[in-house]
C-alpha cells in the first residue's frame, strides 16, 4: 500500500481553501497527479479521473471513477473514494482533504491512500510526494489570484 500525507498553510480563510479541494474537477489545475477529472453524468458527486505519475522517463497512468463520500464544509472535510460501477472488486484509492482555520489563514492536510500493488514501491511514493510538493505552490498561486 501507499500512503502519502502532505500539508500546506494558506493565507486565506478556511472556507476559501475548502472550495479549492472539495471538487475533484479543480485538481488538474494544480496537482499533476490528477491529469484529468471530468464529472460523471450519472452522479453529481463523482468524477472520471485519470491519474499520472512520472518516474524518470516512465509514466504510469490509471483511469478510475472517484466518488465524494464525505462532504462537510463546516468541518472542512472532503473525502473521495474509488467507486467503480462495473461490479468487479478494485484496489482502493482514497483521497482525504481536511481544512482547518489557522490564525488569519488556514491549513490543508491531504492524505492519499492506495491499497493495491501496481503503484507501490519507494520510487512511486517519492514521485507522488514530489507531485504533491509541486502542487502546493500552484495551489497557493491560484488562491492568491482568485477571489
Amino acid at each position: 500500500p501507499v500512503d502519502v500525507v502532505a500539508s500546506l498553510e494558506a493565507p486565506c480563510p478556511a472556507s476559501r481553501l475548502f472550495e479549492s479541494v472539495d471538487d475533484l474537477g479543480l485538481y488538474s489545475g494544480w496537482l499533476d497527479l490528477v491529469h484529468r477529472a471530468e464529472p460523471d453524468e450519472s452522479a453529481s458527486n463523482a468524477w472520471h479521473v485519470e491519474l499520472r505519475a512520472g518516474i524518470g522517463p516512465l509514466t504510469r497512468s490509471k483511469k478510475l471513477r472517484m466518488q465524494r463520500t464525505v462532504h462537510d464544509p463546516v468541518a472542512g472535510l472532503a473525502r473521495f473514494e474509488r467507486h467503480e460501477l462495473d461490479g468487479r472488486q478494485h484496489s482502493p484509492w482514497v483521497l482525504e482533504a481536511v481544512v482547518t482555520a489557522l490564525g488569519s489563514g488556514s491549513m490543508l492536510t491531504m492524505n492519499l491512500h492506495y491499497g493495491g500493488s501496481l503503484w507501490t514501491g519507494g520510487l512511486v511514493e517519492r514521485a507522488l510526494t514530489d507531485q504533491i510538493i509541486n502542487g502546493r505552490q500552484r495551489l497557493l498561486a491560484i488562491l492568491a489570484t482568485t477571489p
